[in-house]
């Protein structure tokens, strides 16, 4: 824990640099931010290797690297690097090729106008010299050229995409053995797919694509490229757990890049694993803290410590998880995290502290419920009710969106459990248990999201009003609900514990478990909520 200490120090200075980067890329001309060179790494790339027919060692070099930066979504760092692959052999093909696949959609971001005729231009640069490389080399850049116009249409893109799938899907055909060019047809595929939502692993496009990876897989459990779509594709089906042998590896195979690192978490969220999750995040925040001295690569920093205070909340690290809550706020000028990781954990005389209202609509309303629920737990029923008040209102007018979700599903959550902790505590129980279940109603209509935008759920309080109410049969219900979608977290299942012991029901199997999941926690709990 010392060295976590020294991270939690230290990570604010270095993430602050690594997002200001990112910031300057997305306010930098496009042409002027793919442009800039790029030094070769020596420290935090991983072992993967794709020999190309260049004679030049550096070229080669720059290669790999752009490769490795490409499947852990570092999508500028990429491009300069295969520019300066070329740079370095200006009559190597498929460093322009990687050029402009790199310029290109990925799972993370659709291919801009900006970005459009930068990649045709690398592409028919490619298709120029593609005498000079082997027949598997043109056989890519041939792939590759039906993926962009000279003339370029975002509505038509999807046209492009498809072609392109198609012809990943040939030349996958003609080198089954290279498992880059299976594991690009299977990005293909996917970017066919919506990217947010939950998905059927029975339809025929998820379950193709399954099939494609696992093919991979099956040949390099290790491949980074394959496992980091794999985890993606599953994360958000039935079989998340499908993705654990290749998650197991995946956090090291580019070592210094914080978005692969942290990439096995979202399979472990989804598995309960949310120990290994909190590893995982922390392992990126220190790639992050590693890039301010060029010894790793900072990708999506602030999603890093949404999803470490998301897993460390379900697995009662309050000191990690209200940390990395304080953190996100320093980084994104947003104090969501920081107040609602302190509700989680009960830390109401420190929510008050935290005085900078959020500008953004669905944040400040979500300030407002952390607010309020400080207010009613230090003995403040009026403060609470005011609070309450800007909660219900934003609830029923706003239609400001956080990551995609309503701020009216949002703060109908927060609303509702509020309302029923102000109801409880007048001892109104029954007009408590229908605000809480309000709450989960709403909860309920949360699309998926990676992770989930509320760092705990409404069934813990609605839980532990049923048991208030001695309607133990029905806590268990609830519990046991929450977790089929947050398996093994030790808020529902103390609940879970309580509810069958009041039916005089068997505990070991739920003791076994909570000892388990509970084993990291720096809190003892009385209730399901505090």
């Amino acid at each position: 824990m010392a060295k976590h200490r020294i991270l939690t120090l230290a990570i604010t200075v270095a993430a602050a640099t690594s997002v200001a980067a990112q910031q300057h890329e997305m306010t930098t001309p496009t042409s002027q931010r793919y442009s800039e060179p790029i030094k070769l790494y020596t420290v935090g790339l991983g072992p993967f290797v794709r020999p190309i027919s260049s004679t030049n060692a550096e070229a080669q070099k720059y290669f790999n690297q752009g490769f490795q930066m490409m499947y852990a979504f570092a999508k500028p760092e990429a491009v300069r690097s295969f520019r300066e692959a070329w740079k370095r052999d200006p009559d190597c093909a498929i460093c322009y090729w990687g050029e402009a696949w790199a310029m290109g959609s990925y799972l993370n971001g659709a291919m801009t106008a900006p970005e459009s005729p930068l990649a045709y231009e690398a592409e028919q640069k490619a298709l120029a010299l593609k005498g000079k490389g082997t027949e598997k080399e043109r056989d890519f850049i041939d792939a590759l050229s039906v993926r962009y116009v000279q003339k370029f249409d975002a509505s038509k893109r999807i046209q492009q995409d498809r072609a392109y799938a198609e012809a990943m899907r040939k030349l996958s055909e003609k080198y089954p053995d290279d498992l880059d060019a299976m594991t690009l047809y299977g990005d293909a595929l996917f970017l066919l797919l919506p990217r947010r939502g939950y998905r059927d692993a029975n339809s025929a496009p998820v379950r193709q694509l399954h099939q494609v990876l696992e093919a991979v897989l099956a040949k390099d459990i290790k491949h980074p490229g394959a496992c980091h779509l794999y985890v993606h594709a599953t994360e958000s089906t039935t079989v998340a757990a499908k993705a654990e042998p290749c998650a197991e590896f995946l956090g090291s195979s580019i070592p210094g890049a914080s978005h692969i690192n942290h990439m096995p978490s979202h399979t472990w969220s989804q598995t309960g694993r949310w120990g290994d999750s909190v590893r995982a995040n922390l392992e990126a925040w220190q790639s992050d803290l590693k890039a301010a001295k060029g010894e790793g690569f900072a990708i999506y920093p602030e999603h890093n410590l949404h999803m470490l205070a998301f897993a460390a909340s379900m697995d009662g690290q309050g000191a990690v998880a209200t940390k990395a809550g304080k953190e996100y706020a320093a980084l994104r000028k947003d104090t969501i995290y920081e107040v609602l990781t302190l509700v989680r954990f009960g830390k109401f005389g420190d929510i008050a502290a935290v005085t900078a209202r959020p500008s953004s609509e669905v944040s400040a309303g979500l300030w407002d419920f952390a607010q309020g629920y400080a207010r009613l737990r230090t003995g403040d029923t009026t403060g609470a009710n005011e609070f309450l008040a800007k909660v219900k209102k934003a609830a029923g007018s706003s239609k400001a969106v956080f990551r995609g979700h309503p701020a009216s599903v949002l703060l109908g959550v927060a609303g509702g459990i509020l309302e029923g902790e102000i109801l409880r505590s007048d001892d109104k129980l029954k007009n408590a248990l229908k605000a809480f279940e309000r709450a989960v109603k709403a909860e309920d209509k949360i699309d998926y999201d990676e992770p989930e935008p509320l760092p705990f759920s409404a069934r813990h309080w609605l839980g532990a009003a049923l048991l208030d109410l001695e309607r133990p049969q029905d806590a268990e219900r609830v519990y046991r609900e929450d977790l089929k979608k947050h398996p093994h977290n030790g808020w529902s299942l103390f609940g879970l514990k309580q509810a069958l012991l009041a039916q005089g029901k068997p505990t070991a199997e739920v003791d076994q478990d909570l000892a388990s999941s509970w084993a990291r926690a720096d809190v003892v709990l009385t209730s399901s909520r505090y």
